[in-house]
């Protein structure tokens, strides 16, 4: 989305709720509804002291990265995937915290068995956003759409004390767009015959799949606003563009959005990965992050129930050069052994020599454990998954602490920024 800047004068006003009243929202079943600044958000619930500070949640060193900024902090130019380097030269008076993932999710199921409650029909997107399609509460209800956003961003608030921001809308693009517009704590509604109306003011970053390139390239032959790009003969937009993408972007810009709320959506990958607070060149420290990376992976992914057949590993050098290398199994696995073995070789064979700055492993092609033993090649009678879940069973126990690889009991090296193991987030 482009700047709020670049938006026609008076464009929200037009849409947006105000005192309860809201346009007329007949044809709109679908839902948007994206919790605001919602790691700040919930940091501050815990501590009330806050409220009226600028709050930043990430990697509080050096070669941390801002997870989160509440609204105030973003007044000073804070953004989230924002080195927290430049954070604190911008905000130098900002209260700066570390990440308390358990927290999150918590909170994240809490609001997800609010939005179950309305109706089936959720696809998260990540921990704080998700679609919903309320075709059928409405009539159950005896609600409108409008009014069914009103009651999760009431029940949001009174029960989990954050606030969210909710889009109304006929299909998924626009009840996206539509949240982004009205934060923080709004709910803007676009009816279905008011979707050009909407749609055709705003710039072209707003289309889904528009990033700075492609929006000037478009700006550069007189396409800046969604009207040029639907108003355009699709051959010349295909020449301007690629036919890819063009085949995209004309639909959105015109209006149509085919895709439906898919609630079964599964999880694409699972992993883990850190910055480091210096770069380091040292292999076998590598190796040894490596171990610890595929023991949280391994063990999130046994906490899901699934099983991933590729092994990937992320390498970002000194000069923000960032690779990946991946290989497949034959059979899936949520062994920590098993993945520590493959990131290895990934990083002996196929990762040039160099300082690295950031390293990371991701479980990809996930599948639903079956239940029945995994047949590894070299795996001894008591095997490596017996010994998995015993250190389950401890951590459960005594937490996350109470048991480690001996190799990890050295030294670790100095990080920050470090994500918990948790599902890629899915774009729109």
């Amino acid at each position: 989305m482009g700047r709020s800047g670049d938006l026609p004068r008076g464009l929200v006003d037009r849409f947006v709720v105000k005192d309860g009243v809201w346009p007329d929202d007949a044809g709109c079943s679908i839902l948007h509804v994206d919790m605001d600044a919602f790691y700040a958000s919930v940091e501050i619930r815990e501590r009330p002291e806050l409220k009226d500070k600028p709050v930043v949640v990430g990697g509080v060193g050096n070669r941390g990265v801002v997870s989160s900024a509440n609204y105030i902090a973003r007044k000073y130019g804070v953004r989230s995937a924002m080195p927290t380097s430049r954070a604190r030269r911008l905000c130098p008076h900002a209260v700066y915290v570390s990440p308390t993932f358990g927290l999150y999710q918590e909170v994240s199921r809490g609001v997800l068995g609010i939005f179950r409650d309305v109706t089936p029909l959720v696809e998260p997107l990540s921990l704080d956003e998700a679609f919903l399609d309320v075709a059928g509460a409405l009539r159950r209800m005896g609600m409108s759409a409008g009014r069914v956003g009103q009651v999760i961003r009431e029940r949001v608030e009174a029960e989990h004390g954050i606030t969210c921001s909710v889009g109304v809308a006929p299909t998924k693009f626009v009840a996206k767009l539509a949240s982004g517009l009205c934060k923080p704590d709004g709910m803007l509604v676009v009816p279905k015959v008011s979707v050009l109306e909407f749609l055709h003011p705003l710039p072209v970053s707003a289309l889904w799949g528009v990033g700075k390139k492609t929006a000037e390239r478009l700006a550069d032959v007189g396409l800046e606003r969604v009207a040029d790009v639907a108003a355009a003969p699709l051959p010349r937009l295909r020449r301007i563009i690629g036919n890819a993408l063009a085949d995209h972007l004309h639909p959105l810009a015109n209006g149509f959005d085919d895709r439906a709320v898919e609630p079964e959506s599964a999880e694409k990958s699972v992993g883990a990965e850190e910055t480091f607070e210096v770069d380091h060149w040292d292999r076998e420290l590598l190796k040894r992050e490596l171990l610890r990376l595929s023991e949280k992976t391994a063990s999130a992914l046994r906490g899901r129930g699934l099983r991933g057949r590729t092994v990937s590993i992320k390498v970002r050098f000194s000069d923000f050069t960032t690779i990946s290398r991946s290989r497949t199994l034959l059979v899936p696995t949520d062994v920590t052994q098993e993945i520590f073995k493959v990131a290895c070789q990934l990083l002996v064979e196929q990762t040039p020599p160099g300082a690295v700055r950031l390293i990371g492993v991701r479980m990809e092609q996930l599948v639903q454990e079956d239940g029945g033993e995994q047949l590894l090649l070299d795996a001894p009678e008591n095997g490596w998954r017996e010994a998995d879940q015993a250190a389950d069973r401890a951590r459960a126990k005594f937490g996350n602490a109470a048991i480690r690889p001996a190799s990890l009991l050295t030294q670790a090296p100095d990080r920050s920024g470090e994500t918990e193991p948790r599902p890629d987030r899915t774009s729109i």
